[in-house]
């Protein structure tokens, strides 16, 4: 439960940092950047461990981790960041741990009960409720970034977490790091190459929150998430994420001076309840 809580808090400063790295520096470039540093790191670590290929029949898993992970949930969340303040985010987000679960009965064969799909729901409209009310009675764009980042993270999480019972947490991360390379390089390469100036002119703070997010959002914090549900079992670690919302919330204010209005926290706590009772509900194979 530690090691979980201790993969939690630092996913938790994650979109705080990505709004600090995108206020000086291109979204697409954070995004694709920070996937090459993780990835530069996760091969000197399976080169270390000596870590086999992953097998044809793991690849599969492997590009959905990549694309949901890696990918998918860093490229909109920077991309939002840029117009969204953190705690928004942080409330939109909150539904993670229950869509996570959603993708993982789906693929696990198992039937959620009804009170499953109520909670579910609950869940959805208390974030769309949140976003439509913060918004003047309108989804903006970045709203809808962050819930097709939240799907995309879900689906990364179900099939990493499913994976790495075989394979083991770490190189599940590690090698869909790996498989990001062939559009993280590229693209991270041309965008250096055509914005080189405004790089170079990025505030140490933009950088402060890029290194954040490559060395701990994009890599130690799943050692720490994956070894601790290895552990602990999926189900009872996985209810940590409980805390995540509040967390980013504490965060985006001390990192980023935003300030905790009422109307986050409650919403926040009403999200975390439906989450808690969501993932108490019976799934049956």
């Amino acid at each position: 439960m530690l090691l979980g809580f201790i993969g939690v808090a630092i996913f938790s400063l994650t979109l705080p940092f990505t709004r600090l790295a995108v206020a000086g520096l291109d979204p697409v470039f954070v995004a694709m950047g920070r996937a090459v540093a993780a990835a530069v790191m996760a091969l000197c670590w399976l080169r270390w461990k000596r870590a086999p290929l992953p097998t044809r029949a793991q690849l599969p898993t492997l590009l959905a981790v990549t694309i949901g992970c890696v990918i998918g949930f860093p490229l909109l969340t920077s991309i939002a960041m840029r117009t969204l303040p953190a705690s928004h985010g942080a409330v939109l987000v909150g539904i993670l741990p229950l869509a996570t679960a959603l993708f993982a009965a789906l693929r696990g064969h198992e039937r959620p009960s009804a009170g499953f799909w109520c909670m579910a729901a609950a869940g959805s409209a208390l974030v769309a409720g949140f976003a439509l009310r913060q918004s003047g009675g309108g989804l903006h764009a970045a709203d809808l970034a962050v819930f097709a980042a939240v799907a995309l993270a879900a689906m990364g999480y179900a099939e990493g977490g499913r994976l790495s019972q075989t394979m083991g947490g770490e190189q599940v991360i590690g090698w869909a790091l790996v498989l990001s390379l062939p559009l993280a390089a590229p693209a991270s390469a041309w965008l250096l190459w055509r914005d080189w100036q405004s790089i170079a002119a990025a505030p140490a703070s933009a950088w402060l929150g890029f290194s954040y997010v490559s060395i701990f959002s994009m890599f130690i914090g799943f050692f720490f998430w994956y070894r601790g549900m290895a552990l602990g079992g999926v189900a009872r670690v996985g209810q940590v994420q409980l805390v995540q919302p509040g967390l980013s919330l504490v965060a985006a204010a001390v990192i980023l001076n935003e300030t905790l209005q009422i109307e986050h926290i409650l919403f926040t706590f009403a999200v975390i309840a439906v989450v808690g009772a969501g993932k108490r509900m019976k799934v049956a194979r």
